[in-house]
């Protein structure tokens, strides 16, 4: 399953620690059923959409309810790219005054 979803061993693991998947054990072997690859699914894309790992928790729970789609409200939505484009913006700030800090240093150095 690691190596179908390019995640290392450890996020697996880390993820089974949290409650995220649930597989079954045969000795020290993991069995990872459906669901859990579905689950996965939905870990990965909630994670590249910025939500936490609680988050993608209650998400899931909702998941199973209705099917294997993330379900977000408006609201959520909304929320979630505000929280995003904040992050942008600050990143963008930090972006730029290495920029300034590279600039100054490359001038001081010649």
């Amino acid at each position: 399953m690691a190596r179908e979803f390019k995640v290392s061993l450890r996020t697996l693991r880390f993820y089974e620690d949290r409650g995220l998947l649930h597989p079954l054990r045969n000795g020290v072997t993991r069995l990872y059923s459906d669901r859990d690859r579905q689950h996965l699914q939905l870990i990965l894309k909630g994670r590249r959409l910025g939500f936490t790992l609680t988050e993608i928790s209650t998400l899931l729970s909702e998941a199973d309810a209705s099917g294997p789609e993330l379900h977000l409200a408006p609201d959520q939505i909304r929320a979630q790219i505000n929280h995003l484009e904040r992050q942008r913006d600050s990143l963008d700030q930090a972006i730029a005054e290495l920029r300034h800090v590279e600039t100054k240093t490359v001038q001081t150095s010649l």
